[in-house]
């Protein structure tokens, strides 16, 4: 059994994870169902993807009073788990609820977690997580950063990094369209501070005086991205940056395999959001593009320094032009250093590491 806060069709790398997980697990010959809320209002787009996959998914359905969805999903739980051998929660709200129902079924309980959930400000939400995480048997973290905000708990603790699908993310024709500007950056997630949209376009004034032509092209959901606009707006960029939206996978691949270098600056919010891991960086990858990302987060994981891309301070306007000109002066070493990096992220590789933890004894 898989409890994920997040499931596909909706975007959000921990469903995105969810998903992958379910799918490698029913390849490798387990049987699989999984617990994860409805996210659109009818439930419509959730079922039209559920009847496409080899396992089921059971949802809980969305309500007016979020209290009656929690109600809910612990009911599910409690009725499913019984004929579970092995119980991976992954999110907040479902490392809390396999976390008591711990204490009425005894199985092997395993929970992922991938940043933000064990980095919360507030001491009372943090302090939930915490005693819920010493419930189970075994934590896995997408990343040496994640696993580092909880080494103070003395925990059972491995690190898998977040795979990609091999069949998805693979250069397989030749891009029908381009991008505009020169050099072409882009960033693929939420338009959010976390994602570090932002920390882009105030180095763009400064990066516009050695790349004239440069353009910054933003996909995924624009949360603020109006507000990001606006800022745009008084630092006078707003013709070099493009907020796209939510994409279709077709389309977002077309683009990335236009654009030159992935660009995810992240910076943690007042509230402890933290960028865990950063898929998006590998999946780029697999399709030649090389990155640049934050140190001091997830991302150390997801970027290989100095070969698949830089980490760097994100507010840091002069390395940020510095690491962007390396690159572009040595592409090919880097475009074939983050194929090669990729393939080692495949998920037929990771779900080998996924496998040895749920069959220890």
């Amino acid at each position: 059994m898989i409890v994920a806060s997040e499931f596909p069709p909706q975007p959000g790398g921990i469903g995105n994870h969810a998903y992958n997980l379910a799918s490698q697990l029913c390849l490798s010959n387990c049987e699989v169902f999984v617990i994860a809320d409805q996210r659109s209002l009818n439930g419509e787009e959730e079922q039209s993807f559920d009847e496409t996959l080899k396992f089921t998914v059971h949802r809980i359905k969305i309500a007016r009073f979020r209290f009656f969805m929690y109600l809910n999903r612990f009911y599910k739980l409690m009725t499913l788990v019984g004929s579970a051998d092995v119980v991976i929660a992954s999110g907040k709200f479902s490392l809390w609820t396999v976390g008591i129902s711990s204490w009425f079924k005894r199985k092997q309980y395993i929970s992922v977690i991938h940043g933000t959930e064990v980095n919360f400000q507030n001491k009372y939400l943090k302090n939930s997580v915490e005693l819920s995480l010493k419930r189970f048997d075994h934590i896995i973290a997408v990343s040496n950063y994640t696993k580092s905000l909880i080494a103070h708990l003395n925990l059972n603790v491995s690190v898998i990094p977040n795979g990609y699908d091999q069949n998805k993310w693979s250069p397989k024709t030749a891009p029908s369209q381009s991008l505009k500007g020169s050099p072409k950056l882009v960033t693929v997630g939420n338009v959010t501070s976390r994602k570090g949209q932002m920390n882009v376009i105030s180095h763009l004034p400064s990066l516009k005086l050695k790349y004239p032509n440069i353009h910054y092209h933003c996909i995924g959901l624009p949360t603020q991205a109006d507000e990001f606009l606006r800022k745009a707006e008084l630092l006078q960029v707003e013709r070099n940056v493009t907020f796209h939206g939510r994409l279709d996978d077709e389309m977002m691949h077309q683009m990335l395999l236009t654009s030159d270098i992935f660009v995810m600056l992240s910076s943690e919010t007042q509230t402890g959001d933290v960028e865990g891991f950063g898929i998006a960086v590998i999946e780029a990858n697999a399709l030649g593009i090389p990155a640049i990302g934050s140190s001091g987060s997830g991302l150390e994981d997801a970027i290989a320094h100095e070969k698949t891309g830089f980490l760097i301070n994100p507010n840091n306007t002069d390395e940020f032009i510095e690491k962007m000109s390396q690159i572009l002066e040595g592409y090919p070493a880097f475009r074939q250093s983050s194929i090669q990096w990729a393939y080692n992220h495949q998920w037929n590789h990771i779900i080998k590491r996924y496998l040895k933890i749920i069959h220890r004894k």
